[in-house]
């Protein structure tokens, strides 16, 4: 039994749909679980939605939800030219649901309206992937994630209850493959004990295909993109970039960690466990080899990798009593920024300073600053970059740092870490 995952990328309109039937009707025969993402945009409009619901702004949210309602029926409309078919009465009683929210009562936990409304985009993207396959005489079979995966209580980031879910799994989805070959569910959601649906964090979709692998004893894993593969340059960044064809589990965990964007941080980590391979490969070019992820370690260093990320902030915090940055310091500032949910990219400490790395968009500095001004100072720079090199060598360090100031550079025997200021 397989795993495919579809992105949104690869169902936003009624063109991507009829591909990824194509690509499924390459496999007949075989037992497959399919996992959606929502459509193109889909996740930032409805979280929009939440946002107008939670201000009690009637007028945006109903518009926001016509809209959202039309862009699906649009895609629709392009795949089934019937317009009694069924699948448009479940689409309307599905958006009708959705406006019936701004006369209800809303909890609370605001965590708790976001994923029981932004995990309507997968499950309307399901709903018509799945109809179009069995529109086209494929043996499909829908199946609700919120019946498999199961989650803690904890909202937007819902951590995975893996025995539960291999539980689960057994009584659900193996059974069903005795009369289905392609089972289509969701990504990016689960379900708590209680029944509440829970989301496993913005791009989780790559994580369901490896929970529900892992669960299933899947053969392997293959996620579809727009690109050939996983490449070891941005191509934002980079005219000349190099498919990765084999690396291990462990560079992807390490090509993730430091912000490699093609797959999922968590993804890798339940097939590494049972030794499931993970296929990256292109939905525009399926005949294409792509990348493959797996446990041989023997193709890791033969070409360098590189991951840049913009707009990156140099905090400098050291005590006003010109104190040594100790470990008491130390507790006192990663509390702080737990609490401001400010992620750290890199840090170094100095006898009177420490200095770490951030995103930009992610830090309020006036908060930063209120809660750390007591004890502290705070000093920053703006408009750097951060770039970080795997298997470098002596020329792609000089390649990178032409032009640029060095304001930080840490290296270790794989990986070279470069805070960069353009010269002017």
């Amino acid at each position: 039994m397989k795993v495919f995952k579809f992105g949104g990328a690869s169902v936003k309109d009624a063109a991507s749909i009829k591909n990824v039937s194509a690509i499924l009707t390459r496999f007949t025969g075989r037992k497959i679980i399919v996992v959606v993402s929502a459509m193109g945009k889909t996740t930032n409009k409805l979280e929009e939605i939440v946002g107008s619901l939670l201000a009690k702004d009637q007028k945006t949210f109903v518009g926001l939800v016509d809209e959202l309602q039309q862009n699906h029926l649009e895609i629709a409309a392009g795949l089934f030219p019937d317009k009694h078919f069924h699948i448009f009465e479940l689409l309307d009683d599905i958006f009708d649901d959705l406006r019936g929210q701004i006369q209800r009562n809303i909890s609370d936990n605001h965590a708790f309206v976001y994923d029981q409304i932004v995990s309507l985009g997968e499950l309307l993207s399901s709903q018509i992937v799945n109809a179009y396959l069995l529109d086209q005489g494929l043996n499909s079979q829908w199946l609700d994630a919120r019946t498999v995966i199961r989650t803690d209580n904890k909202y937007q980031e819902g951590t995975v209850d893996w025995k539960k879910t291999a539980l689960l799994c057994e009584q659900h989805v193996l059974p069903a493959f005795q009369q289905h070959d392609i089972l289509l569910t969701q990504g990016f959601i689960g379900h708590t004990s209680e029944g509440f649906t829970t989301t496993l964090g913005r791009e989780g979709s790559d994580y369901s295909a490896g929970i529900l692998a892992y669960s299933c004893n899947a053969t392997d894993v293959t996620i579809w993109k727009d690109v050939p593969g996983m490449l070891n340059a941005d191509p934002k960044y980079f005219t000349d970039t190099r498919l990765l064809e084999h690396i291990s589990f462990k560079e992807a965990i390490e090509l993730s960690y430091y912000g490699a964007s093609v797959i999922h941080p968590k993804t890798v980590q339940p097939l590494q466990q049972k030794n499931i391979p993970l296929y990256v490969k292109s939905f525009l070019d399926p005949e294409a080899k792509g990348t493959t992820i797996s446990s041989s370690t023997s193709q890791d260093a033969k070409i360098p990798s590189f991951i840049v990320k913009k707009e990156q902030l140099l905090l400098t915090i050291s005590s006003k009593d010109f104190s040594f940055i100790a470990e008491q310091h130390l507790s006192d500032i990663f509390q702080t920024l737990a609490q401001l949910q400010i992620p750290i990219n890199i840090m170094q400490n100095s006898a009177l300073n420490f200095s770490i790395l951030v995103d930009r968009k992610k830090v309020k500095l006036e908060s930063l600053r209120a809660a750390l001004e007591a004890t502290y100072q705070l000093r920053y720079n703006e408009g750097l970059e951060l770039v970080t090199i795997r298997n470098y060598d002596q020329q792609t360090l000089e390649q990178m740092t032409k032009g640029k100031e060095t304001i930080i550079e840490q290296r270790t025997r794989n990986t070279a870490r470069l805070v960069l200021r353009y010269l002017e």
